[in-house]
């Protein structure tokens, strides 16, 4: 597989990533919603109160999860994976000693072809480190040193 090819199964990986993340928090928004309904329906007094307020919280909290998901959709949308590169930036590929990284959003750990890659934000402190980077320079992380083998 071309390493275009690559950085676009794991955009798409990424992408399925966040799209996960919007469907959990606009189900669990609903769910605290329906409490809440649900809550109004079979209590009363102070017992009620207590239960709005909580459910109030629990949506507000999913709210924010909503936003910070969508957010990162925002961001990925900006990434080009077809583009190539010759220093770290957002849609590299960047392939190190200590493993290879999509430089996108943060999404953990994906799994390709039964390779392991690590999708990561630029924002991120090893992101950070990496950017502007180029092929055969170093970089001292956690202090550990670290060599930019390829990046595409």
């Amino acid at each position: 597989m071309s390493t275009t090819a690559i950085k676009q199964q794991l955009h798409h990986l990424c992408l399925a990533y966040v799209t996960q993340r919007i469907m959990n928090a606009q189900a669990a928004m609903e769910e605290a919603q329906r409490a809440a309904n649900e809550e109004t329906k079979s209590s009363a007094g102070d017992k009620y109160e207590t239960g709005r307020a909580m459910m109030q919280l629990e949506k507000q909290k999913n709210a924010l999860q909503l936003a910070e998901a969508l957010k990162l959709k925002e961001q990925l949308a900006k990434v080009n994976p077809t583009k190539t590169y010759q220093e770290v930036q957002p849609g590299c590929l960047v392939k190190l000693n200590t493993g290879s990284f999509y430089i996108a959003i943060s999404a953990g750990k994906l799994r390709l072809e039964g390779e392991r890659y690590y999708a990561i934000s630029i924002q991120s402190p090893i992101g950070q480190a990496l950017r502007g980077k180029k092929q055969g320079e170093e970089i001292i992380f956690n202090g550990k040193k670290i060599c930019v083998l390829a990046v595409v």
